[in-house]
């Protein structure tokens, strides 16, 4: 780029900054980063030509560089700071990655006594709801009111989106009620949080009440639908958008739907979500439409298609790689990970989330030499700064494969204090390897981050049982008890021709109850045939041992016979064609003695089980698990 030397100075620093207002317009970030370095090179920020310096403000906060918004901001002098200048800050900060900081700034300008307007006080809402601060929040809120600038309809519209994101329903209707005039963007709020908060059912009758709805509105309604198992009537939804509104599913809606399909487990839909996709965008795919795809079909445990999926892609970022690993580290397949790796670095840029997969794979496949190769890798190769999860990463590593005493030591050399997540780690792994002194010591530090966390308690209650101390393990669940804290009930979840259905532990509230329970006892009785054995330490009851009183051990069969999972599994097996997969979602941990029974049964009725529990999937198949027994 040549610039004729004659020019004058004022004269060339207008021509810059209307390139740089273009630059904002269209989000040009590289060629406005050119510019700038011109402008620099040429000496023109030297001369008193700062509206050239708010200009090149105004560019990186359009385009959302909030590090070099604020390094310029800095440049600007005291003197030149206008209102519109602080609030471009703010609203920067706020929009990408800095709310905290935008907070700050916006203290900063009034104590600057600034001017105050109704875009300022959006972008402290904006950064509010991204903090989820309501204490803030409800500061702000007075402080609009009493400066008049709450009938604002898009100043209301914020404050709305600040009291959803932190669950106060009752303030969101309050101040839509209070509104003068309502905008879709209003209705649109108060969906959301009537949805989120109080249930579709609340959510529909705000819905239907809503005289304009958008793409927004209309995939909030769907997307509360899937997340709660109610397939048909998202797929209800969903034809009336398309069919008789004439709106199309855009890219944003149709990540969307695919995450709530990720969460609830509803494949059917997903592939419908598939199957629109294709058939809108054709094989040039937006890739975070595909990446959203890969993660979908993992999540649901379809691996297989989701590596398909993945083949496939036109443009594979970071972020697809990651989707695409993270699945296979779920599924077990660490190896085929492994493998993987290489490819990834060729073609995009490894980052923290892409180690966190890599050494949860390694963790969960036994490779300990290679989960220690990527860890020192991520600084000294990758110039990645190792965050708290790859060093919980590495402690779960080496616990699992025994090597607690230098999973202890590496956890006391972390540069980091130990979370809930590195601790019980190790405790699990204590539990495992039968490491009861450890255990106890690991469980009086989780105790004092959380005292309420029953997951800890019952893990070392059972390890007590193991080991024969019957009057430990049920005075710590005497604890558990006197403090009113209860194990969260778990959880399991079954789609069949389209439907979610539900099952907690000696359910019988299903409309098959009979033949669930009927299909259950023949169940039992050909797992038995089979060698299956009732796994009864991993079911301790409060005041059985377990072992020794006949009455008592049947009881406690009878406990582990009705697990969710099971009855998830006989209602499967009563309601789907014979040789189908079955694929069943559980809130918490799946225990010791269905993983033995689904091992057999998947034997016995030729089918394959795969469950996702809270940590991972397990592939059943022919009598065995994707997790060889390793989880």
């Amino acid at each position: 780029m040549k610039w004729r030397t004659n020019s004058a100075p004022f004269s060339l620093a207008s021509r810059f900054r209307s390139l740089l207002r273009a630059c904002a317009r269209n989000s040009s970030l590289d060629t406005g980063k050119k510019l700038h370095a011109t402008v620099i090179v040429t000496g023109l920020v030297s001369l008193p030509n700062h509206f050239l310096l708010n200009a090149l403000l105004h560019l990186y906060a359009a385009c959302g560089s909030a590090l070099y918004a604020l390094k310029v901001f800095d440049e600007i002098p005291h003197s030149h700071k206008d209102s519109v200048d602080w609030t471009t800050l703010i609203g920067c900060c706020a929009r990408h990655g800095m709310p905290g900081a935008a907070l700050s700034f916006f203290v900063g300008m009034r104590r600057e006594g600034r001017e105050v307007d109704e875009v300022a006080m959006a972008c402290v809402f904006n950064a509010c709801a991204r903090l989820v601060d309501v204490r803030v929040g409800l500061q702000a809120h007075a402080g609009a009111v009493k400066s008049g600038l709450i009938n604002n309809v898009k100043l209301c519209n914020a404050v709305m989106d600040l009291y959803v994101k932190c669950g106060l329903v009752g303030e969101v209707r309050r101040v839509f009620e209070e509104m003068e005039e309502h905008s879709v963007v209003s209705w649109t709020g108060i969906l959301e949080g009537a949805v989120r908060w109080e249930g579709v059912e609340s959510g529909r009758a705000v819905f239907d009440r809503m005289r304009e709805k958008n793409e927004v509105a209309w995939t909030i309604m769907i997307v509360g639908y899937v997340e709660n198992g109610f397939t048909r009537d998202a797929f209800s939804l969903l034809k009336e958008m398309i069919f008789d509104c004439g709106m199309g599913l855009n890219y944003v809606t149709l990540s969307s739907l695919l995450s709530a399909c990720s969460q609830s487990g509803d494949v059917a839909l997903g592939r419908w979500v598939h199957t629109y996709a294709l058939k809108s965008m054709g094989r040039d795919m937006d890739i975070m439409v595909g990446t959203s795809l890969v993660n979908m079909y993992a999540k649901c445990g379809w691996i297989r298609t989701a590596s398909i999926v993945f083949k496939y892609m036109p443009r594979r970022n970071t972020v697809a790689w990651n989707a695409m690993l993270g699945g296979l580290a779920m599924h077990g397949q660490g190896k085929v990970l492994v493998e993987m790796f290489p490819r990834m670095v060729e073609e995009a840029k490894p980052d923290a989330m892409t180690f966190m997969s890599l050494l949860n794979a390694c963790s969960h496949s036994g490779l300990v030499e290679r989960g220690w190769q990527y860890f020192h890798s991520l600084e000294s190769v990758y110039n990645i700064k190792p965050e708290i999860e790859h060093y919980a990463c590495m402690v779960d590593l080496l616990g699992r494969a025994g090597l607690l005493e230098e999973a202890f030591a590496f956890m006391k050399k972390m540069p980091i204090p130990p979370n809930e997540v590195v601790l019980g780690s190790i405790l699990g792994s204590c539990r495992v390897h039968g490491k009861l002194q450890l255990g106890e010591q690991i469980m009086q530090k989780l105790v004092q981050m959380d005292a309420r966390n029953t997951e800890y308690h019952i893990l070392l209650s059972n390890m007590y049982a193991l080991s024969g101390k019957e009057d430990k393990a049920n005075s710590l669940r005497q604890v558990l008890r006197n403090r009113s804290i209860k194990k969260m009930p778990g959880m399991s979840s079954i789609y069949v021709a389209g439907k979610l259905h539900q099952f907690s532990a000696g359910d019988k509230s299903h409309l098959q109850t009979a033949e669930i329970y009927a299909m259950l006892d023949d169940m039992i009785r050909r797992l038995r045939l089979a060698g299956y054995v009732p796994n009864t330490t991993s079911q301790v009851l409060s005041g059985c041992s377990g072992r020794d009183n006949h009455m008592e051990l049947e009881e406690v069969e009878q406990v582990l016979f009705t697990h969710s999972e099971k009855l998830a599994l006989c209602f499967g097996l009563i309601s789907t064609r014979s040789c189908s997969p079955l694929y069943i979602f559980k809130n918490l941990r799946i225990c010791l003695d269905c993983h033995s029974a689904f091992k057999i049964a998947s034997d016995i009725y030729d089918r394959e089980i795969v469950v996702r529990d809270r940590y991972r999937f397990h592939s059943f198949k022919q009598g065995s698990c994707s997790c060889s027994d390793y989880w």
